[in-house]
């Protein structure tokens, strides 16, 4: 093209996509995206449509995880962007880097209430429903702008603390012309900040001072340079380590100074060794209350008279839940670098804790060898143990494990032995029933040749059915492994517990009997391959059957309600009890 021609800013928007490495956008049409997803249709982008907004957020989520790059979803006005709610905000209280593109009314008809508006309160105002978790809510009012909007959206979501934000485009905008030779908005990459060494030097004295030293790993490290450090750090000092749920598998189960989650899910060893250690150094973490035994000091965490040295990208959770004696914003990669470096300088002989690695090994045995034990049970429907079971079995090391929540997400996080090669995905922030699904296929198409399972509850397929058929459309081997107990099991448990039966919680049919959907016959109805699981040995060839297929796979294996281990303490039961802080 000739200086002074034009092009739309749909396909503006586009080129600046592909300049920016977008493979994947996830997402719907919708009236007033159409335009875009023309323009992506004539390019290298490859749409993967989702048939709900939720899903498509899930999927788009599910693919930033696995590659680490951010994830883009596509919606429509006002029930499209309603619809994707859950899914950005999953991915917003993850840290999971992703911008989400709005279709928006015409903008000349704005205060005229026109089809599908976001009004009642306020005109045309549909990022408000978003702003109170993304990082940032852009509304382009001048299709010019859309070039800058883009740029600072992927930056803003990759940038610090990653995360969610969005970018609502009304839709005459995407048609409108723009420059050909316009300004172009190159995306620059993060510089994240190093931890000053004087910062670091005093961590390393603080460690190598301490009696009883103990760190306590976030979601926020991630497999690479950084584990590496870690690794050597930990072990050059013998410090045990506890982990939160998003970091499972960080370092591997087999490590001799991993103790494993502390808290509500937390072994008795490792609550004592949290509430007896002396200095704790928190690595990209935000003492979720879960691990933090609703921050109750009785139980987990004492801050003092422990010393708290807490390092994490964003400066809003430094001291946010405990009083910390050094807190720092840096990049943890750089950071756990910095401090193995200074430690090493000061102490370059590695230290010797007497007893420790045998006291963690017996523990750790002890809680995997009696997971085993109950998973080695032929009962009919099946121990969920003997699902984690099979799977450790029969699934390759590398296979990724992406969870909703229910056992199949806190029972893997706590007992599940993950190869380290593995992969553990799980929603954290949010603990979103449905996630599992719609997250796999977009592990899968981000990692085509690995073995990606779904490891999900009958609630959490119920809850997004629209993860078959996308898996099916994209050709997509995902094996869905439904652990069916016709029930919101653990919240069916918790009642049960706590007011002496379940109530509202369990799925059956008008004459009160268990209920379940065939999810086998709807995974072939939709396409998939379908397995019901109707002994104790069926599940295994199921599973075997379906990695050999490399295909879409249902297994439907019934399952008995059974609660999840939780010898920690979470203030929920207090308050069940007519107990209040």
């Amino acid at each position: 093209m000739s200086a002074g021609e034009t092009r739309t800013a749909a396909e503006a928007m586009v080129a600046q996509l592909e300049s920016y490495g977008v493979e994947h956008i996830f997402g719907t049409c919708g009236h007033t995206n159409i335009a875009l997803l023309d323009a992506i249709g004539r390019s290298s982008i490859r749409f993967v449509i989702a048939r709900h907004e939720q899903a498509a957020a899930h999927a788009a989520d599910g693919y930033a995880r696995a590659t680490g790059r951010t994830g883009v979803v596509l919606m429509h006005v006002g029930p499209g962007l309603t619809n994707g709610v859950t899914g950005v905000l999953t991915a917003a209280l993850d840290s999971v880097p992703l911008v989400a593109i709005a279709g928006d009314i015409p903008s000349y008809y704005f205060g005229r209430h026109p089809h599908q508006e976001v009004n009642l309160h306020a005109d045309a105002d549909q990022t408000a429903i978003y702003r109170p978790f993304v990082k940032r809510a852009w509304q382009v009012h001048r299709p010019e702008d859309l070039a800058r909007f883009t740029e600072r959206a992927f930056w803003t979501a990759a940038s610090g603390r990653p995360g969610a934000v969005l970018l609502s485009v009304p839709m005459d905008h995407f048609s409108r012309p723009v420059p050909h030779d316009a300004a172009t908005y190159p995306l620059a990459a993060p510089q994240r900040p190093d931890l000053p060494a004087d910062t670091a030097d005093q961590i390393a004295g603080m460690l190598l001072a301490a009696e009883r030293p103990l760190i306590y790993l976030g979601g926020g490290l991630h497999r690479g340079p950084g584990v590496d450090e870690l690794r050597a750090l930990v072990e050059h000092l013998d410090i045990p380590v506890v982990h939160s749920l998003m970091a499972k598998g960080t370092l591997p189960d087999d490590h001799p100074l991993l103790l494993g989650m502390p808290g509500f899910w937390g072994l008795e060893l490792t609550n004592r060794f949290t509430r007896e250690a002396d200095v704790v150094m928190a690595l990209a973490t935000r003492f979720a209350e879960t691990d933090a035994s609703s921050w109750d000091r009785r139980y987990t965490w004492q801050f003092p008279p422990a010393k708290l040295v807490q390092i994490d990208i964003d400066p809003a959770e430094i001291g946010r839940n405990f009083p910390v004696t050094v807190g720092a914003v840096a990049d943890v990669t750089r950071a756990v670098r910095a401090v193995a470096g200074a430690v090493q300088a000061r102490r370059p002989e590695p230290r010797r804790r007497e007893g420790l690695r045998d006291t963690i090994a017996a523990a750790r045995r002890t809680l995997f060898a009696d997971s085993r034990g109950r998973g080695a049970s032929d009962r009919f429907p099946l121990r969920p143990e003997r699902i984690l079971a099979d799977l450790r079995a029969i699934l390759p090391a590398d296979a990724v494990l992406v969870t909703d929540v229910g056992w199949n997400k806190n029972g893997v996080a706590q007992c599940y032995e993950l190869p380290e090669p593995g992969r553990f995905i799980t929603p954290g922030g949010a603990s979103t029933m449905g996630f599992g699904p719609a997250a796999a296929v977009g592990v899968q198409i981000a990692d085509p040749r690995r073995t990606v399972v779904a490891l999900i509850g009958d609630g959490g397929m119920s809850a997004q059915l629209p993860a078959l058929p996308m898996a099916v459309e994209q050709g997509t081997p995902v094996i869905f492994v439904v652990m069916n107990n016709r029930s919101h099991g653990t919240i069916s448990d918790l009642q049960s517990a706590n007011f002496g039966r379940s109530h509202g919680c369990d799925f059956t049919d008008p004459d009160g009997n268990p209920y379940s959907p065939d999810f086998a016959a709807l995974g072939r109805a939709c396409g998939a391959d379908g397995h019901t699981v109707r002994s104790a040995d069926e599940f295994g060839a199921a599973l075997r059957a379906a990695l050999v297929a490399r295909r879409p796979a249902v297994i439907d294996v019934p399952m008995v309600n059974e609660p999840v281990p939780t010898p920690g303490h979470w203030n929920i039961k207090d308050i069940y009890q007519g107990i209040f802080d």
